[in-house]
């Protein structure tokens, strides 16, 4: 999906996680979904955001807002799949904030990646997130990486 313009796939995908979405009660009332921006110079290369059909569909299953102009991605990283733990927490770490113009009118945050490999996007897009008064995030993705 992300190297082979398959956004499609992400619509699928979307859709299914969405059904299930619905009937989980932990989850709680979601007032946005939020994908984590690509930086934009990488954005235009590839031509979309792989995670950005897959947050529409979802936002649409929960009944929720879709916004992805809340977060930013002010730095451009070189693709981390080489990278051990340690360096993709350090070059991530400060690598989103808020955005500052934009209307931040929510309490619960559904924040979607496409692939958790250490946690560090993650991590870093939450922490920029919790800075927001009273706002909660949740966190979903596609997949896992597991380690060993």
């Amino acid at each position: 999906m992300k190297y082979k313009n398959q956004e499609e796939i992400g619509s699928f995908l979307g859709d299914w996680c969405g059904a299930h979405l619905q009937n989980d009660a932990g989850l709680g009332k979601i007032d946005v979904v939020v994908p984590v921006p690509l930086h934009p110079k990488k954005q235009k290369k590839r031509g979309y955001n792989q995670v950005a059909l897959f947050a529409q569909k979802i936002a649409e299953s929960l009944h929720a807002e879709y916004r992805d102009d809340i977060l930013v991605k002010g730095v451009n990283i070189k693709s981390q799949t080489k990278k051990d733990r340690h360096l993709r927490w350090e070059s991530s770490k400060e690598a989103f904030c808020v955005n500052p113009d934009c209307n931040l009118n929510f309490r619960h945050v559904l924040l979607v990646d496409d692939v958790i490999t250490t946690g560090s996007t993650m991590e870093s897009c939450t922490r920029a997130l919790l800075q927001l008064e009273e706002v909660d995030v949740s966190l979903l993705s596609m997949a896992v990486v597991q380690q060993g």
